[in-house]
């Protein structure tokens, strides 16, 4: 299927935090890869266009995971008895040795671009190693599976198991260049490459300076992480005493918004004067909520950062999170915002389905431009799910049934179609 064409059925979208526009027996239209709204009949101008008619099956844009690690997949759902610290020293570092084993990695990535080109996720923010050449491996699957990503070549030049530390700024940074170089030679079209310093404990003053220096070099968005645990916000302290926060250990070598497209994972312990940084430089949070039960972190304050404005939206953290389903996501941000409102702060009522669908769609994909929306001018990312695997005795709106298919994860069995820049790729 080319890239101008409409879809029919029941088309659903959130334009706005909190506002599920749905209509029933819509039509949504793709020109050239870019959507021209939703309709009740096709217009005049559209007439030439080619109609796919999806029955009773719900149309919704496609999800965007701001951040996920691809490596870890492998151990998904497993070792999740430990908090961060130590799980990435008895769990996740060991897995992320194997990746200087090429056909390992090619193996593990294989199976990890599948699952993601199967699932309602059509764009995604990912770590890979350390290793440059394993990370253009999986650049390669990720370009072949036709989900659009930014994927990073991590980088660490202290305080991780020797076999993963780069020896020294320069070297980490000499093979952070080879690989961006091999990547624009590539020619992908899909996939790009980010900077990826892993977090400020793995990464020396010298090696940031560097990776802010090629950010400014090649024009590149930034990720990482950022307040994740008590131990490692208290251990990111002890390295950078001259730092006025967190955030301000990135800040500090250009690594954390402003002239740089930066998404910095997790937030739950961003002190006031960190969050309105963030919300000066105009960082997006990528909110994790299953890694962050899974490894004892804590909750975002996700309702806080909606109201304040932040660029914010979800990310599945394989491995701390156990699930690759941006629909668990979509629930899991719900279900912890509950918590966080009965626990910690009676005043930030719970996320509504409406605004996590939003989160997970327009609020993450803005970090990809104009994304995660039906509005006339974004880009037309979409899928199409069929939900008669779940069949109901009484009558379901289409709004009810929705939301039944992201608490039943139908995701993992139920998309039928998916479109990547209206590209059909399912």
């Amino acid at each position: 299927m080319n890239a101008s064409f409409a879809l029919k059925g029941n088309v659903c979208h959130t334009p706005a935090p909190g506002r599920l526009e749905i209509r029933e027996r819509g039509i949504v239209v793709c020109e050239d890869g870019v959507c021209r709204g939703v309709f009740d009949a096709v217009p005049e101008r559209f007439a030439h266009l080619e109609v796919v008619d999806c029955g009773d099956r719900l149309i919704l844009p496609g999800l965007v995971d701001l951040h996920t690690h691809a490596p870890q997949y492998a151990f998904c759902g497993t070792g999740m008895d430990y908090e961060l610290m130590d799980w990435l020293y008895k769990v996740a570092f060991p897995e992320e040795i194997r990746y200087a084993d090429a056909a390992y990695a090619e193996k593990a990535y294989g199976i990890f671009a599948q699952k993601l080109k199967e699932g309602a996720t059509t764009r995604a923010v990912i770590f890979g190693t350390m290793h440059a050449d394993a990370t253009l491996t999986l650049m390669d699957l990720m370009e072949q599976c036709g989900v659009a990503s930014l994927v990073g070549k991590v980088n660490m030049d202290r305080y991780a198991p020797a076999e993963l530390t780069e020896p020294g700024a320069e070297q980490a940074a000499a093979d952070t260049r080879r690989f961006i170089e091999s990547c624009l030679k590539r020619g992908y079209v899909r996939t790009g490459p980010i900077v990826t310093p892993r977090f400020v404990p793995s990464c020396t003053d010298a090696l940031m300076e560097k990776l802010g220096e090629i950010r400014r070099e090649y024009d590149l968005p930034v990720q990482s992480h950022l307040s994740e645990n008590p131990d490692e916000v208290a251990f990111v302290g002890e390295l950078a005493p001259e730092a006025a926060f967190y955030g301000d250990a990135y800040d500090r070598f250009g690594l954390f918004g402003g002239d740089s497209r930066t998404v910095m994972a997790h937030c739950v312990y961003s002190t006031p004067e960190e969050v309105q940084r963030m919300l000066d430089n105009g960082v997006w949070v990528a909110h994790c909520p299953s890694s962050n039960m899974n490894i004892a972190s804590g909750i975002a304050p996700a309702r806080r950062y909606l109201e304040k404005g932040l660029h914010m939206g979800l990310g599945t953290d394989v491995s701390g999170g156990s699930s690759i389903s941006m629909f668990r996501a979509v629930t899991d941000a719900i279900q912890v915002s509950k918590m966080y409102w009965r626990y910690i702060d009676r005043d930030a009522k719970p996320l509504t389905f409406p605004e996590a669908l939003y989160l997970a769609t327009k609020g993450g994909g803005s970090f990809f431009g104009s994304i995660g929306s039906f509005e006339d001018g974004f880009v037309f990312d979409a899928i199409v799910l069929d939900d008669a695997a779940e069949p109901s005795p009484r009558p379901l709106s289409a709004a009810d049934r929705l939301e039944r298919a992201f608490y039943r994860e139908l995701d993992r069995t139920g998309i039928t179609m998916k479109f990547v820049d209206g590209i059909k790729v399912i």
